[in-house]
């Protein structure tokens, strides 16, 4: 069910020292990383302001807040964007609809700003979530929004209930983890017994994502390659410093070359984005890896950015983007020219591309049977 209108924080840091940023990583690592043809959505007006972001994202033109009704009853909101209607060849009628999932200290608000109308343009419905507790979504009685199972739950549920066709499912960080779980559990007995099975996908692509392991191996290798490194993105993501400091937050997300102006905008949604941690990181890191899946039974992109601070660092740790290739026998797109925050990356469009093209090639395919 889904509740809907049209519409045009996190805990407190503490300070480290360049004498504990190994302490401050083991932190980092354990408890704080913490409608269209194709889709039918049960509409009705509705007030919501309740979950309000103190920091409003304003919706662009085209674009819609919804809220869809969990088992649980809360309400987990979704923005969505329509293909473009002047489409006369009938092809956007066999696209995929693309399910969009954020990672930790945004919502779904970060796909609407440059993706939505890039991918709505070109035939495809676009649909973003965001997770219990972040963004406008209600937030559960617990210290953490969820596990990899609730957050893949939530999102198994939504498409069950309101997407006809099976869609592209598209993880950024460590909503990439939520993606691999997703997909490892599509034909799961376990979710068949609790009756949220993970219906079929046409296709997952994981932008930037934590690897299958998770993040331990990125936090020892920066450790060893890149201790300055390893102590800012400490600062940066544990000690919730991006969220004061400008030219942190710029290093950890952007590009040197983003605008500050756009990027004290961001910095101001991330602030709001996210009322309690993503996971409890401890019991996190104790299920993973995630369970592999056969290398034919689902069509799987890896796009990885060559100046991600966060993942890759360029030459620094490329080996989590190749470790999520090598896992699912994809060999992973390295983006020149961007950062962690593909999406929202002054040069956005250069990751938006690659995943065009791979969706085309998707398409082909289908056509073709």
């Amino acid at each position: 069910m889904i509740k809907g209108y049209l519409s045009s924080g996190l805990s407190e840091g503490s300070n480290l020292s360049a004498a504990n940023a190994m302490a401050g990583l083991a932190f980092l690592h354990t408890s704080s990383l913490l409608l269209t043809k194709s889709c039918s959505i049960k509409m009705a007006v509705t007030d919501h302001k309740a979950h309000e972001m103190g920091v409003p994202y304003q919706l662009k033109q085209g674009q819609t807040r919804l809220f869809h009704q969990l088992p649980s009853g809360l309400e987990m909101e979704v923005i969505t964007q329509k293909k473009n209607p002047n489409d006369r060849t009938g092809k956007s009628d066999l696209n995929p609809p693309l399910l969009f999932i954020h990672g930790s200290y945004h919502a779904a608000w970060c796909w609407a700003e440059h993706w939505f109308p890039f991918f709505s343009t070109n035939g495809f419905d676009c649909y973003a979530v965001s997770l219990l507790g972040q963004g406008e979504s209600d937030a559960p009685a617990a210290p953490v929004a969820g596990s990899l199972q609730t957050h893949a739950g939530d999102v198994a549920d939504f498409i069950r209930k309101e997407l006809k066709l099976p869609p592209v499912l598209l993880g950024h960080s460590f909503g990439g983890l939520i993606v691999q779980y997703y997909v490892a559990n599509i034909r799961n007995e376990q979710f068949l017994e609790m009756g949220s099975s993970c219906p079929k996908l046409a296709g997952a692509v994981l932008v930037c994502s934590v690897p299958p392991s998770g993040n331990s191996g990125l936090v020892w290798r920066y450790l060893l390659s890149n201790p300055i490194a390893a102590f800012k993105v400490t600062r940066s993501l544990a000690a919730k410093g991006f969220q004061t400091s400008l030219p942190l937050c710029k290093e950890t997300f952007f590009s040197a070359s983003m605008e500050d102006h756009l990027v004290q905008r961001y910095q101001d949604l991330m602030k709001e984005s996210s009322r309690m941690p993503l996971f409890d990181l401890r019991k996190l890191n104790a299920s993973l890896p995630v369970p592999s899946v056969p290398k034919s039974s689902i069509e799987i992109l890896v796009v990885g950015a060559m100046d991600d601070f966060i993942v890759t660092d360029g030459v620094q740790d490329s080996e989590g983007l190749r470790e999520t290739g090598k896992f699912y026998g994809v060999s992973p797109v390295c983006i020149q020219g961007v950062a962690h925050d593909m999406m929202l990356d002054c040069s956005w469009e250069k990751g938006a591309e690659v995943i065009l093209s791979w969706l085309n090639g998707l398409n082909k395919q289908h056509y073709l049977v």
